[in-house]
């Protein structure tokens, strides 16, 4: 696989159907390397996928990720080839064991342990018989805890890690070894004002501070249950979204990459608040800017 260094991570679930192209258009005409989005209850992931692949030409698409509850390994082997044939070997395949909330709540399935489900799943999608082949594979994981990066490595192409920081990037380099690839996200907020930015952070982190999986990564990099009630405190709500000057924000891209990461995926809030990206903070941070 051709690792790119550089990539946005965006939630297109409450964008204006307008701006579904634009941030596929805008991020490849920035030049990023893959452009990640997340599966929850809106859009469908391989349906998206195809969508915006449609609506670029070089950009690499990823899903950040899809539900392994979502489809079975057979459709999810099938959409992974159907992709990448058809649209010249530009998706990668994130998958993710997701929440219970989401995968019992609003899915209807029996949320099965994490690592046995997701290596049965992996096993069965490289067996299934699909008509259709990639040009190559490109499968890679949500990773937090240390058995899913193994598992990364074992039988993916490379771990996901998602709201995490640089020691948790150390973390994951040691696990998965060299061979591996890590894909690392990090949440930025291109301001100087701690307020806003601490606001901004507070809002976006809400839906993730009720979810076993993160409390439990967080829990072992360090902060407390205390810092992780409320809204969060200062410290982690600094650690988890990066704020300040330009230059502030590169040194905490660049922790990423010292720690081991082959790929870091911004995600621009916008200091005003709302669902689209800080379009700005998209041109600021383009690589080569």
């Amino acid at each position: 696989m051709t690792i790119g260094r550089w990539g946005v991570w965006f939630s297109p679930n409450a964008l204006p159907l307008a701006d579904l192209a634009r941030l596929a258009t805008e991020v490849e005409g920035h030049g990023y390397d893959i452009l990640w989005y997340p599966e929850a209850m809106a859009y469908e992931a391989m349906s998206l996928g195809g969508y915006l692949l449609g609506r670029t030409s070089k950009l690499m698409l990823g899903s950040g990720i899809a539900n392994i509850y979502a489809r079975d390994a057979s459709a999810a082997i099938q959409g992974h080839n159907t992709l990448n044939s058809l649209y010249d070997g530009r998706f990668i395949l994130g998958l993710g064991v997701s929440h219970i909330p989401i995968v019992e709540g609003a899915r209807g399935h029996n949320y099965g342990k994490p690592l046995s489900a997701m290596r049965g799943y992996l096993e069965a999608m490289y067996a299934a018989p699909v008509q259709i082949k990639a040009p190559k594979r490109q499968v890679v994981l949500a990773a937090l805890g240390p058995k899913m990066l193994a598992l990364s490595a074992e039988l993916a192409d490379g771990a996901l890690p998602y709201n995490v920081t640089p020691e948790h990037t150390a973390r994951a380099r040691k696990i998965v070894g060299p061979g591996k690839a890590i894909y690392v996200e990090q949440k930025i907020c291109l301001t100087q004002d701690a307020d806003t930015a601490r606001r901004v952070a507070g809002e976006q982190l809400a839906r993730y501070m009720v979810l076993p999986n993160y409390r439990n990564c967080w829990l072992s990099l360090g902060f407390t249950e205390d810092e992780l009630s409320g809204r969060g405190s200062d410290r982690f709500l600094d650690a988890m979204v990066a704020w300040g000057s330009e230059d502030t924000i590169r040194k905490r891209l660049q922790a990423h990459f010292d720690a081991g990461a082959n790929h870091v995926a911004i995600q621009p809030f916008d200091p005003n608040g709302g669902a689209s990206p800080d379009w700005n903070a998209l041109a600021v941070f383009a690589p080569g800017a």
